[in-house]
Protein backbone atom coordinates (compact mmCIF):
# COMPACT_ATOMS: atom_id res chain seq x y z
CA UNK A 1 0.00 0.00 0.00
CA UNK A 2 1.12 3.73 -0.70
CA UNK A 3 1.86 5.47 2.59
CA UNK A 4 -1.15 7.61 3.75
CA UNK A 5 -0.81 11.45 2.36
CA UNK A 6 2.32 10.32 0.57
CA UNK A 7 1.80 11.00 -3.50
CA UNK A 8 4.57 10.47 -5.59
CA UNK A 9 6.93 13.07 -6.33
CA UNK A 10 8.27 14.12 -9.39
CA UNK A 11 11.30 15.92 -10.65
CA UNK A 12 13.70 17.17 -13.53
CA UNK A 13 12.08 17.31 -17.34
CA UNK A 14 10.90 13.72 -17.64
CA UNK A 15 7.56 15.51 -18.26
CA UNK A 16 6.65 17.91 -20.22
CA UNK A 17 4.19 21.03 -19.31
CA UNK A 18 1.47 19.24 -21.63
CA UNK A 19 1.52 16.47 -19.69
CA UNK A 20 3.93 14.21 -22.20
CA UNK A 21 6.38 12.00 -21.26
CA UNK A 22 9.65 11.67 -22.55
CA UNK A 23 11.25 8.65 -23.26
CA UNK A 24 14.42 7.41 -21.49
CA UNK A 25 16.97 5.73 -22.79
CA UNK A 26 17.70 4.21 -19.16
CA UNK A 27 15.74 3.94 -16.18
CA UNK A 28 17.81 3.10 -12.63
CA UNK A 29 15.58 1.80 -10.12
CA UNK A 30 15.94 2.13 -6.18
CA UNK A 31 13.78 0.89 -3.23
CA UNK A 32 15.58 4.69 -1.51
CA UNK A 33 16.94 7.48 -2.64
CA UNK A 34 20.96 6.81 -2.64
CA UNK A 35 20.52 3.00 -3.40
CA UNK A 36 21.07 3.65 -7.20
CA UNK A 37 23.81 6.33 -6.41
CA UNK A 38 25.70 3.96 -4.19
CA UNK A 39 25.27 1.01 -6.98
CA UNK A 40 25.65 2.33 -10.08
CA UNK A 41 25.65 5.92 -9.82
CA UNK A 42 29.27 5.62 -12.28
CA UNK A 43 27.53 4.14 -14.90
CA UNK A 44 24.56 6.72 -14.52
CA UNK A 45 26.71 9.79 -14.52
CA UNK A 46 28.77 8.08 -18.15
CA UNK A 47 25.34 7.28 -19.66
CA UNK A 48 24.10 10.89 -19.16
CA UNK A 49 27.64 12.03 -20.55
CA UNK A 50 27.45 10.37 -23.57
CA UNK A 51 24.17 11.93 -24.28
CA UNK A 52 21.44 9.18 -23.24
CA UNK A 53 18.50 10.21 -21.53
CA UNK A 54 18.32 8.77 -18.10
CA UNK A 55 15.82 8.59 -15.13
CA UNK A 56 15.64 7.40 -11.38
CA UNK A 57 12.91 5.75 -9.91
CA UNK A 58 12.49 5.45 -6.01
CA UNK A 59 10.44 3.33 -4.67
CA UNK A 60 10.06 4.47 -1.40
CA UNK A 61 11.40 8.22 0.02
CA UNK A 62 13.28 6.43 2.28
CA UNK A 63 12.17 8.14 5.55
CA UNK A 64 12.29 8.12 8.34
CA UNK A 65 15.48 7.62 9.15
CA UNK A 66 17.69 8.78 12.49
CA UNK A 67 19.55 11.79 11.05
CA UNK A 68 16.74 13.35 8.49
CA UNK A 69 14.15 15.77 9.63
CA UNK A 70 12.04 14.63 7.12
CA UNK A 71 10.82 13.34 3.54
CA UNK A 72 11.08 17.00 2.38
CA UNK A 73 14.68 17.07 3.27
CA UNK A 74 15.88 13.49 1.33
CA UNK A 75 13.68 14.36 -1.47
CA UNK A 76 15.94 17.43 -1.58
CA UNK A 77 18.88 15.34 -1.48
CA UNK A 78 17.64 13.39 -3.80
CA UNK A 79 17.23 16.01 -6.52
CA UNK A 80 20.66 17.28 -5.74
CA UNK A 81 21.80 14.06 -6.80
CA UNK A 82 20.25 13.27 -10.09
CA UNK A 83 21.25 16.76 -10.60
CA UNK A 84 25.01 15.90 -10.24
CA UNK A 85 24.89 12.79 -12.04
CA UNK A 86 23.05 14.27 -15.14
CA UNK A 87 20.24 12.51 -14.66
CA UNK A 88 16.73 14.45 -16.79
CA UNK A 89 14.28 12.52 -14.54
CA UNK A 90 13.49 11.18 -10.79
CA UNK A 91 10.50 10.18 -9.26
CA UNK A 92 9.77 8.47 -5.56
CA UNK A 93 6.01 6.49 -6.08
CA UNK A 94 4.87 6.94 -2.77
CA UNK A 95 5.34 3.17 -0.77
CA UNK A 96 6.45 3.08 2.52
CA UNK A 97 10.04 2.70 3.70
CA UNK A 98 9.97 0.30 6.25
CA UNK A 99 6.73 -1.72 5.00
CA UNK A 100 7.72 -1.80 1.28
CA UNK A 101 6.29 -5.24 0.17
CA UNK A 102 6.13 -6.93 -3.20
CA UNK A 103 2.28 -6.59 -4.61
CA UNK A 104 0.34 -6.05 -7.77
CA UNK A 105 -0.21 -2.12 -6.70
CA UNK A 106 3.91 -1.59 -6.48
CA UNK A 107 4.54 -3.34 -9.58
CA UNK A 108 1.63 -1.90 -11.75
CA UNK A 109 2.77 1.72 -10.51
CA UNK A 110 6.62 0.93 -11.98
CA UNK A 111 5.25 -0.86 -15.13
CA UNK A 112 3.51 1.78 -15.46
CA UNK A 113 6.34 4.30 -15.18
CA UNK A 114 8.17 1.69 -17.77
CA UNK A 115 5.16 1.89 -20.30
CA UNK A 116 5.56 5.70 -19.99
CA UNK A 117 8.84 6.33 -20.62
CA UNK A 118 9.78 3.56 -22.77
CA UNK A 119 13.23 3.00 -21.63
CA UNK A 120 15.78 0.54 -23.61
CA UNK A 121 17.32 -0.59 -20.24
CA UNK A 122 16.31 -0.73 -16.70
CA UNK A 123 18.87 -0.99 -14.07
CA UNK A 124 17.30 -2.60 -10.74
CA UNK A 125 18.98 -4.05 -7.57
CA UNK A 126 20.11 -7.48 -7.81
CA UNK A 127 20.77 -9.04 -4.75
CA UNK A 128 19.41 -8.91 -1.10
CA UNK A 129 21.91 -6.94 1.32
CA UNK A 130 22.58 -8.98 4.16
CA UNK A 131 21.69 -7.04 7.85
CA UNK A 132 20.45 -4.37 6.06
CA UNK A 133 17.05 -2.85 4.99
CA UNK A 134 14.84 -5.94 4.26
CA UNK A 135 13.04 -3.53 1.23
CA UNK A 136 16.38 -4.43 -1.14
CA UNK A 137 15.55 -7.59 -1.30
CA UNK A 138 11.95 -7.13 -2.22
CA UNK A 139 12.80 -4.33 -5.08
CA UNK A 140 14.70 -6.89 -6.82
CA UNK A 141 11.37 -8.88 -7.44
CA UNK A 142 9.39 -5.66 -8.15
CA UNK A 143 12.08 -4.60 -10.56
CA UNK A 144 11.94 -8.23 -12.21
CA UNK A 145 7.54 -8.21 -11.77
CA UNK A 146 7.20 -4.61 -13.55
CA UNK A 147 9.52 -5.31 -16.46
CA UNK A 148 7.51 -8.31 -17.42
CA UNK A 149 3.64 -6.45 -16.83
CA UNK A 150 5.47 -3.67 -18.79
CA UNK A 151 4.88 -5.72 -21.76
CA UNK A 152 1.69 -7.36 -20.64
CA UNK A 153 -1.66 -7.17 -23.00
CA UNK A 154 -5.34 -7.47 -22.61
CA UNK A 155 -4.68 -5.22 -19.75
CA UNK A 156 -5.35 -1.45 -20.19
CA UNK A 157 -7.43 -1.10 -18.01
CA UNK A 158 -4.42 -1.41 -14.79
CA UNK A 159 -2.62 1.15 -17.02
CA UNK A 160 -4.56 3.32 -18.24
CA UNK A 161 -4.56 2.94 -21.81
CA UNK A 162 -0.52 3.43 -21.53
CA UNK A 163 0.38 1.11 -24.73
CA UNK A 164 2.39 -1.72 -24.34
CA UNK A 165 6.57 -1.59 -23.89
CA UNK A 166 8.99 -4.23 -23.44
CA UNK A 167 12.18 -3.18 -22.16
CA UNK A 168 15.24 -5.04 -23.95
CA UNK A 169 17.58 -5.43 -21.27
CA UNK A 170 17.43 -5.89 -17.51
CA UNK A 171 20.53 -5.08 -15.87
CA UNK A 172 21.45 -5.38 -12.11
CA UNK A 173 23.61 -3.67 -9.78
CA UNK A 174 24.76 -4.59 -6.27
CA UNK A 175 24.68 -2.62 -3.08
CA UNK A 176 26.80 -4.22 -0.30
CA UNK A 177 30.05 -3.79 0.62
CA UNK A 178 32.73 -6.36 -0.46
CA UNK A 179 33.52 -8.40 -3.89
CA UNK A 180 30.13 -8.98 -5.46
CA UNK A 181 29.88 -11.99 -7.31
CA UNK A 182 27.12 -12.71 -10.50
CA UNK A 183 24.32 -14.66 -8.88
CA UNK A 184 24.14 -18.52 -10.98
CA UNK A 185 22.55 -17.77 -14.22
CA UNK A 186 24.00 -14.30 -14.94
CA UNK A 187 26.42 -12.83 -16.62
CA UNK A 188 28.96 -9.95 -15.56
CA UNK A 189 29.54 -6.84 -17.25
CA UNK A 190 31.88 -3.73 -15.85
CA UNK A 191 31.47 -0.56 -16.99
CA UNK A 192 34.67 1.59 -16.82
CA UNK A 193 33.40 4.54 -14.68
CA UNK A 194 36.90 5.96 -14.10
CA UNK A 195 36.01 9.16 -15.66
CA UNK A 196 32.77 9.40 -13.17
CA UNK A 197 34.01 7.97 -10.02
CA UNK A 198 34.23 11.60 -8.76
CA UNK A 199 30.90 12.47 -9.96
CA UNK A 200 29.60 9.40 -8.22
CA UNK A 201 30.64 10.36 -4.63
CA UNK A 202 29.67 13.84 -5.09
CA UNK A 203 26.17 12.45 -5.76
CA UNK A 204 26.66 10.08 -2.48
CA UNK A 205 27.53 12.79 -0.52
CA UNK A 206 24.42 15.09 -1.47
CA UNK A 207 22.99 12.64 1.31
CA UNK A 208 24.42 14.57 4.20
CA UNK A 209 21.60 13.18 6.31
CA UNK A 210 22.48 9.70 5.80
CA UNK A 211 26.29 10.13 5.71
CA UNK A 212 27.50 12.99 8.25
CA UNK A 213 30.71 13.00 8.92
CA UNK A 214 30.74 10.06 11.36
CA UNK A 215 29.66 7.86 8.44
CA UNK A 216 32.60 9.27 6.25
CA UNK A 217 33.93 5.60 5.68
CA UNK A 218 31.42 4.99 2.75
CA UNK A 219 33.30 6.83 0.46
CA UNK A 220 36.66 4.95 0.57
CA UNK A 221 34.82 1.75 0.40
CA UNK A 222 32.77 2.60 -2.57
CA UNK A 223 36.10 4.00 -4.03
CA UNK A 224 37.95 0.73 -3.35
CA UNK A 225 34.85 -1.19 -4.60
CA UNK A 226 34.98 0.81 -7.87
CA UNK A 227 38.56 0.11 -8.13
CA UNK A 228 38.73 -3.61 -7.38
CA UNK A 229 35.75 -3.99 -9.93
CA UNK A 230 38.19 -2.63 -12.32
CA UNK A 231 41.11 -4.42 -11.51
CA UNK A 232 39.21 -7.61 -12.51
CA UNK A 233 37.75 -6.00 -16.15
CA UNK A 234 41.35 -4.28 -16.24
CA UNK A 235 40.26 -0.51 -15.82
CA UNK A 236 41.14 1.93 -12.90
CA UNK A 237 37.67 2.13 -11.95
CA UNK A 238 34.40 -0.02 -12.44
CA UNK A 239 31.02 -0.58 -11.60
CA UNK A 240 29.84 -4.83 -11.42
CA UNK A 241 26.01 -5.38 -13.49
CA UNK A 242 24.95 -8.32 -14.07
CA UNK A 243 22.28 -9.81 -16.14
CA UNK A 244 20.15 -13.51 -17.26
CA UNK A 245 20.64 -12.69 -20.82
CA UNK A 246 23.98 -12.99 -22.68
CA UNK A 247 24.64 -10.10 -24.75
CA UNK A 248 25.31 -10.49 -28.86
CA UNK A 249 26.85 -8.53 -31.23
CA UNK A 250 28.11 -8.46 -34.65
CA UNK A 251 31.05 -5.93 -33.42
CA UNK A 252 33.18 -8.12 -31.03
CA UNK A 253 36.22 -5.91 -30.95
CA UNK A 254 34.29 -2.46 -31.06
CA UNK A 255 32.97 -4.77 -27.72
CA UNK A 256 36.50 -5.78 -26.44
CA UNK A 257 38.07 -2.73 -27.64
CA UNK A 258 35.56 0.38 -27.18
CA UNK A 259 36.70 3.41 -28.71
CA UNK A 260 38.19 6.03 -25.99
Amino acid sequence: MKADGAPGWRWGEGIDADGTARRLDVIAVGAHPDDVEIGCGGTLALLAAQGYSVGIVDLTDGEPTPRSSGPAERLAEAAAAAGVLGVVHREHLGFPNRRLFDSVEVRVALATVFRRHRPRLVLGITAKTPLASPDHAVAVAITEAAVFYSRLTKWDDAFGGLPVHTVPQLLGYFLFAGMPEAPPGHWPLVVDIAGHLETKLRAIGCYASQFPPEKAHIYPRVRAMAETAGLMAGCAAGELLVGSRIPCTTEPLRLLFPPG
